[in-house]
């Protein structure tokens, strides 16, 4: 947005000018803070599906302001899930990248094994949890 110091008439306009002004420095200031959520979705079983949801989940952050953090799309690029050295390995990246973020989000009705642990330690240090469907809404009843 570019805010013009005269009116629409040609005129000077400071009061609209400052006005406008301010409203346009409040919403940089508001696009260029995102808080940094980790994506917390199963991976082993359907991976396929299983990184399509993940994908679907990440851009769902994105949409509603966050940074989304989903370990399980960037770590089976170069470690080998299989293999269980490697998978405790990723873990452990994960638990690293966990402690960056500001929430912890947890999606769909199935918790895997890593989901489990990951979402053990966000309760441990206290990380703020959210829980959402696969369909992207919020439970708000969630038993611990």
């Amino acid at each position: 947005m570019c805010v013009s110091k005269k009116n629409s008439e040609g005129y000077d306009d400071p009061t609209a000018y400052e006005a406008l002004t301010r409203i346009e420095q409040e919403q940089r200031a508001l696009r260029a803070f995102r808080p940094i959520v980790y994506i917390c979705s199963p991976y082993s079983g359907d991976v396929e599906k299983n990184v399509e949801a993940a994908q679907k989940y990440s851009r769902f952050a994105v949409d509603t302001g966050y940074i989304p953090i989903a370990p399980h799309l960037l770590f089976p690029q170069f470690l080998n899930d299989s293999d269980p050295k490697e998978r405790s390995l990723g873990l452990f990246f994960g638990n690293a990248l966990m402690s960056k973020c500001s929430e912890v989000w947890v999606f769909g009705s199935r918790i895997s094994s890593g989901m489990e642990a990951e979402i053990k330690r966000a309760k441990w240090k206290n990380y703020r949890l959210r829980y959402f469907t696969e369909k992207l809404e919020e439970k708000r009843d969630v038993r611990d």
